[in-house]
């Protein structure tokens, strides 16, 4: 397997990166996870635009998703010809969601997307076994287990600290997880973890490395943030780049 970051910036873009979109490839076979804004721009840098097999859409907030309805365009009106529907795996509502942030009309996108609900279980999906499970945001959010010959990367989303989230990344090769939060400050409940919390979680899950993603440089340090989780978990911590691949 091969994860390559597309995007990483929490909650909206940053100087050097695009929010949330994640690439891994295994056997020819391309999975996006995530849409966030402005995370085509490095699907067209690090993979071909149309080489897109199959879309999970962790959950409907603008940095997750937004970029669905760009890629409405490169489907639907490509000089070549219109391509076939990709499949996309979403909490319910995601057509509606991203029908209407394309266009007012909720025009249907069934020649673009072929939506499927996600919910909590095991299915696969091309060469790799996807493992999905409800985390802690405050809206519908799931976590996902990706494996793919004894391989195993772990996303967390966008959560604040829950059980699932351990399950998902138990001993995985690659935990990628997100650390939006400053330790030590008065921050909003239920919604994201800090730096610390993303080291707990990683020690609890005895995940063989640790990259931090979903940090928020505008207004918090990435040094602080990566220090609070290298002191709650002994292993290799990375806070992830636009542009980095990672190989299984």
């Amino acid at each position: 397997m091969r994860l390559t970051v597309l995007g990483c910036a929490g909650s909206f873009p940053g100087p050097e990166s695009a929010c949330s979109a994640y690439l891994v490839e295994a056997e020819g076979f391309r999975l996006l996870i995530d849409f966030g804004s402005g995370s085509m721009s490095g699907l067209q840098r690090y993979s071909d635009l149309n080489s897109v097999d199959a879309i999970v859409l962790t959950h409907l907030h603008g940095d997750h998703m937004l970029d669905a309805c760009t890629y409405i365009v490169v489907r639907r009106y490509d000089p070549a010809g219109a391509r076939p529907p990709v499949p996309v795996y979403a909490p319910l509502g995601a057509a509606e969601r991203i029908a209407a942030a394309y266009g007012p009309d909720n025009e249907p996108l069934d020649d673009v997307y072929t939506f499927y609900g996600l919910q909590p279980g095991t299915f696969p999906l091309g060469p790799l076994t996807v493992t999905a499970d409800r985390v802690n945001h405050p809206i519908e959010t799931y976590g996902l287990r990706i494996e793919h010959e004894g391989n195993v990367i772990a996303y967390s989303s966008d959560t604040a600290p829950c059980e699932p989230l351990i399950r998902l990344a138990a001993g995985a090769d690659l935990f990628l997880c997100e650390a939006s939060y400053l330790d030590g400050v008065e921050n909003p409940p239920g919604l994201h973890l800090t730096g610390r919390e993303a080291g707990e979680a990683a020690t609890k899950a005895d995940v063989r490395r640790l990259l931090l993603t979903h940090l928020i440089p505008a207004w918090f340090s990435e040094a602080a943030i990566a220090d609070a989780a290298a002191a709650a978990y002994t292993g290799p911590v990375e806070v992830v780049r636009a542009g980095a691949r990672y190989d299984l």
